[in-house]
């Protein structure tokens, strides 16, 4: 990005630390949220605005709508989660929950908020997104067992990297059966390779295992047991690659969804073993980065 300003790397800064705090201090962070008055903790992530009005009036792109909505759409996801919390204490999940999570998963997949951005920044909507969520579910629903840690452990390594080699033989075959993979050689520089590794597993990985696993899957074994849960969270995982990597002329990439369920069988495993989201990520991670280079 060419465009990487003191002003725009302090938007970054700024996006992650929510993300940051939850991952690496998630008591101390969830304590912290429920000790404030209703009224705050419901309207507090209104902040979360700021770095689009930053980055809009810098770039010349603000637009009072997308002002409106990003105001907005964290204080109303606060609000329905902590009604959510006071209606089902048991936490098993209730239609507030379905609700925020479609939303949050639409906007994301279908890309609903990116024209808000200007080109190249689209990331941040993402994460803004990520924080809305992570202060909602995890601050003021106190939503249970997420394993929303990033303290790694070596047990995270061990089970991430057990579950790759578990299924990395399963889809090469049937990504080579199906002509959705073509393995090519491919030696990148050890520096370029790291820093993909860390990228992915930040801005890709842990986003979408914080979204099917600490949420969707956690929240589904409550009502589905953990073999029910694990099989409904996949399935909804490979639908949500059906728009990914089309070929010309073709809207629903079947095979994409159909390889991208399995995965979700994998990295749900990963994630249920110890409840940890480090392992799954670290899973997810490493067939995304293995992908890039020689699929």
């Amino acid at each position: 990005m060419s465009n990487l300003t003191p002003l725009v790397l302090g938007v970054f800064a700024a996006e992650l630390a929510p993300a940051a705090a939850f991952g690496f201090m998630p008591e101390r962070m969830m304590r912290a949220v429920a000790s404030l008055r209703a009224p705050l903790r419901i309207v507090l992530p209104v902040l979360l605005v700021l770095p689009y009005v930053t980055i809009a009036v810098s770039r010349h792109t603000f637009r009072w709508g997308w002002f409106v909505l990003y105001a907005g759409l964290p204080v109303l996801i606060a609000l329905l989660l902590f009604r959510a919390a006071q209606a089902d204490p048991e936490q098993r999940g209730n239609w507030r929950d379905a609700v925020v999570l479609l939303v949050l998963g639409l906007a994301v997949d279908l890309r609903w908020f990116e024209p808000a951005w200007p080109a190249d920044f689209e990331a941040l909507g993402k994460v803004l997104l990520v924080d809305a969520g992570l202060y909602g579910f995890l601050g003021v629903r106190q939503l249970k067992a997420t394993g929303f840690d990033f303290r790694l452990q070596w047990s995270d390594w061990k089970i991430g990297l057990r579950e790759l080699l578990f299924f990395a033989p399963v889809v090469i075959l049937l990504g080579l059966a199906l002509g959705f993979i073509q393995p090519h050689a491919n030696y990148p520089h050890v520096g370029t390779a790291i820093l993909r590794w860390i990228a992915i597993f930040f801005f890709v990985a842990v986003p979408e295992e914080l979204f099917f696993r600490t949420w969707v899957q956690n929240l589904l074994e409550r009502r589905l047991g953990r073999y029910g849960g694990l099989v409904v969270a996949s399935i909804l995982f490979g639908l949500s690659h059906f728009n990914k990597r089309n070929p010309i002329g073709q809207h629903f990439n079947w095979r994409y969804v159909l390889l991208a369920t399995i995965a979700g069988i994998f990295y749900g495993r990963a994630w249920r073993e110890r409840r940890r989201i480090a392992a799954s990520t670290i899973t997810h991670t490493c067939v995304d980065w293995l992908w890039s280079w020689w699929f």
